[in-house]
This record gives structure tokens, C-alpha cells and sequence, in this order.
């Protein structure tokens, strides 16, 4: 696969660009893999990526129900950051940070990677002692982040309301390196990379069944026939449960709808992504000029990928007295994703009780800054059997009460 550079650009630019080829390759599947897994979103295209990569196992499928990166992928608000205060969170969140900085040279595609900065907003004395302790349990990490004052929160974005009558801001946990990255670009970066691998990316295919003989999966079925493997490794966000069902198990998830929106395009008026957590909602300003805002989950159980006026009114009005500027913004679009949440809103990476099927779901509101970092412990967890960071996110912790309460202990699920 040819490589992306300027002298590419120059190059395909004087000929009227009639020598680009396809990103990556759509074939027909094969009768067999080595390993198949099944979801073309972020977390599922890193897993193969880093199977390639760290292990040389190539003879891989991953197999989508709609198109590459169509689901929660293409759904979501960008955030890239690691200040989680439990250490198993932080380690798995600041190796997805890490590489995020990379990625663009690793992966021989812009994935747009901006880490402009985060800042959590404190509101509450609550929040200023919770942030506080974070930014303590941080440094033990090597995770950097500091609590700053609301001076200086004032002196970052110019555009916020500290005076608040009802939460006004009294500090924030800014994490200097946190910041956003162009979701599809990371998709498709990934694709092209597994692609040029050998990997056969196969879209439009849902699987129907998992096959199993004497308590090991052999492969699975699909709308485009019968695909046997020796390993399996299932990554579909909110539709975990009903491939698990298919395989045999439950997990201890359910599914709801995400929503976020974004307002027309304006002038640059804010380079940090916000996050107010004791009103519910964030914002920062992508590279069109929009304002990208999102909230909370939908408080029912679904599968909707729509909107609905409720969020409109609870995410804006939740954002209108810290960001006055809002309320005199056109609303341009509005999304939801389906995601899948745990009871201690943290992941699940495991292997689970059919051999030699393993899972990644359950990252709630907070996927898609983790997926370089997901795709490296899942594809080590398959490929040797453990890995390090993926250790504490067994599934067998609910049973054997190792949670890992990231909603109590960070004060979000994000």
C-alpha cells in the first residue's frame, strides 16, 4: 500500500489525483481464520491492528453488521483524557493517551490528534476536594494533571461564566495533554494499516450465531455463509449482550442511548475541551467551528441511534449559565450511540466461559478515548492468554466484588 506524504499529495496533485487507491481492501470472506473479530469500530479495528503488530497474527476477519466505524465510533464527542482516580483505570486510559500521540506517524494517517487540554470543572466544594485527591492519586500514577484555580480556568476559556447563582466555578482538574482527536480518522486509520496487513475487512455481514463444540467456539454464522476460526473475539459496544446471548453467556450490561449535538459553526472562541460534571455536560469547539456538546445516557434502556428533544433541553440548559454564549446558538445536528454500561461503569476485558471467545465492552460513555489503548490489552489477552492491563477488567470481578466504581470515584462515567 502506497505511503501518504506531502510528496504524495504533490505527486497525485499534477496528475488530477487519478492514482489514489482504496484505503483498504473489501473482499469476500474466507472459509477460515485464524481469528475473527466482530465489530468494525474503533476498539474492535485497534484489537486487529495490535494483533498484527505486536504478535504477527494476520490471518484475521473483522466482520461488520453495518458500515466501518458506523456505530458508536462515528458517534461520539472526541475526548481524549486519562485523570481517572482507580489505578487500573488511569494505567489503561494513559496508555490510550500515549499512543493517541503517536498515532498519526504509527498508523501513516492524520487521525488529527489535538491535545489542546482538558479541564473538569469543580462547582462544588465536593468536587473541589474529589479533584483534589485525583490530582494527588495522578502523580502516583504518572498521569499529569493539576488542580488549577478558577482564576486561571477564567485565564483558559475566556467565554465561561465563573459566577454562576447556582454552581459557580471554584477550580478544575486540567490535564495539559487531554484534548480531542477526528473519530472516523482514527477508524479508518486503523483499516487501512489491518488492510495493508492482509486483514480482510468484511462489512455489510452480520453474525447470527456462534458455533460451539464441546464448550469452544469454531466460528460463527453470517449473512454471507458459514466462517470458521480458532479464536474469537466479540467488540460491539451496545449489542455485547445479544452476541453473548449468541455465544452462550450473559454479561452484567445494559444498553442505552447516548446523545450529543453540535451548533452551526462560529469563530475559534474556545481551544480547551470542557467538561461540567455537576450540571452533566461538556463541551469544546471542533476544527469546523462548531460547538460539540454532549450530556448523559438516556435514563431507559434502548437502542435508539436518534434524538430526542428532552436532551436538548437538559444538556443546553444544564450549559447555558456556565456558557451564556449558548443560548444564542443554532443548533446544527443531533446524534445518539448506543452504549453499553456496567455496574461500576468500567470496562470488561475478558475471556469468557465459552474457550477461546473473549469480549471488550461496557466502556459506557468513555470509549473512544481509550481504544488505542483497548485494542493493545485485548490483543495481548488473546494472543497470550493475560495481559497486564486488561487484568482487573475480567468479568469475573462482579461475581467476586472487585469493582472498579469509576462513577463514585472519578464523579463521572465519562
Amino acid at each position: 500500500m502506497k505511503r501518504y506524504s506531502v510528496f504524495a499529495v504533490a505527486r497525485e496533485g499534477a496528475r488530477h489525483h487519478t492514482g489514489w487507491e482504496r484505503a483498504w481492501r473489501s473482499p469476500e470472506p474466507k472459509k477460515s481464520y485464524d481469528v475473527i473479530i466482530v465489530g468494525a469500530g474503533g476498539h474492535g479495528l485497534a484489537t486487529a491492528y495490535y494483533l498484527g503488530k505486536n504478535f504477527g497474527i494476520t490471518n484475521v476477519a473483522v466482520i461488520e453488521k453495518g458500515w466501518l466505524g458506523g456505530g458508536n465510533t462515528g458517534r461520539n464527542t472526541t475526548i481524549i483524557r486519562s485523570n481517572y482516580l482507580q489505578d487500573s483505570s488511569a494505567a489503561i486510559y494513559e496508555k490510550a493517551r500515549d499512543l493517541y500521540e503517536t498515532l498519526s506517524q504509527d498508523l501513516n494517517y492524520n487521525v488529527m490528534f489535538s491535545p489542546r487540554g482538558l479541564i473538569m470543572l469543580a462547582q462544588t466544594h465536593h468536587e473541589v476536594r474529589g479533584y483534589q485527591r485525583t490530582a494527588h492519586a495522578n502523580a502516583l500514577q504518572g498521569v499529569k494533571t493539576e488542580f488549577i484555580s478558577r482564576e486561571k480556568v477564567k485565564e483558559l476559556v475566556p467565554i465561561i461564566n465563573i459566577d454562576g447563582p447556582r454552581y459557580p466555578v471554584l477550580g478544575g482538574l486540567w490535564q495539559r495533554r487531554g484534548g480531542t482527536a477526528r473519530h472516523d480518522a482514527v477508524a479508518w486509520g486503523y483499516a487501512r494499516a489491518c488492510s495493508d496487513m492482509g486483514m480482510d475487512i468484511i462489512q455489510k455481514c452480520e453474525v447470527t450465531g456462534v458455533r460451539r463444540i464441546a464448550g469452544r467456539v469454531v466460528g460463527v454464522e453470517t449473512t454471507k455463509g458459514s466462517i470458521d476460526c480458532n479464536k474469537l473475539g466479540i467488540v460491539v459496544a451496545g449489542h455485547s449482550g445479544v452476541l453473548a446471548e449468541q455465544a452462550g453467556f450473559r454479561l452484567p450490561i445494559e444498553s442505552a442511548a447516548l446523545q450529543a449535538l453540535v451548533s452551526e459553526p462560529i469563530k475559534p472562541c474556545m481551544d480547551v475541551v470542557v467538561m461540567a460534571n455537576t450540571v452533566h455536560g461538556y463541551m469544546s469547539q471542533s476544527d469546523k467551528g462548531e460547538m460539540v456538546i454532549g450530556g448523559g445516557t438516556d435514563s431507559f434502556n434502548n437502542y435508539t441511534q436518534r434524538g430526542s428533544f428532552h436532551h436538548i433541553e437538559e444538556t443546553v440548559r444544564a450549559l447555558v449559565e456556565t456558557f451564556p454564549m449558548v443560548s444564542r446558538l443554532k443548533m446544527l445536528r443531533q446524534w445518539g450511540g448506543i452504549v453499553d454500561m456496567t455496574g461500576d461503569r468500567s470496562p470488561i476485558i475478558s475471556k469468557t466461559p465459552l474457550e477461546n471467545c473473549f469480549i471488550n465492552c461496557g466502556w459506557g460513555t468513555g470509549g473512544f478515548k481509550a481504544i488505542p489503548g483497548s485494542g493493545w490489552a485485548m490483543a495481548e489477552l488473546m494472543a497470550k492468554g493475560y495481559s497486564p492491563l486488561a487484568a482487573e477488567f475480567s468479568v469475573d470481578r462482579f461475581k467476586e466484588g472487585r469493582f472498579i466504581d469509576e462513577s463514585v470515584a472519578a464523579g463521572v462515567a465519562h
